[in-house]
């Protein structure tokens, strides 16, 4: 059973027991997250969610991903700037996917 969910701004094409990475969520490790914004399950489209359909993970870990180097410099100015960024995120495990 496959299934395509959003959460975060991003869609995830998912199977049962994968492992994705997700934008940082606000739940402990080992609790379950359930999303029912679900747009395609088992060949059947929404509009836009499928109706009654959701995807249940499991939180595995929270952390932050490596740092990325943003470097700014202006030419002929004298003027840089050197910043690091490290984007948060949470694993995810795919327990089910449900649909009516």
């Amino acid at each position: 059973m496959k299934a395509i969910f959003t959460t975060g701004g991003k869609q995830y094409y998912v199977a049962e027991g994968d492992v994705i990475y997700v934008e940082k969520l606000n739940n402990e490790v080992g609790s379950d997250v359930v999303f029912n914004d679900v747009l395609f399950v088992n060949g059947q489209a929404g509009d836009p969610y499928v109706k009654g359909a959701k995807v249940v993970c499991t939180v595995e870990k929270t952390g932050r991903q490596k740092k990325v180097i943003v470097f700014k410099y202006r030419p002929k100015k004298s003027s840089h700037k050197k910043q690091g960024h490290r984007q948060p995120y949470t694993k995810l495990v795919v327990k089910k996917i449900e649909a009516k």
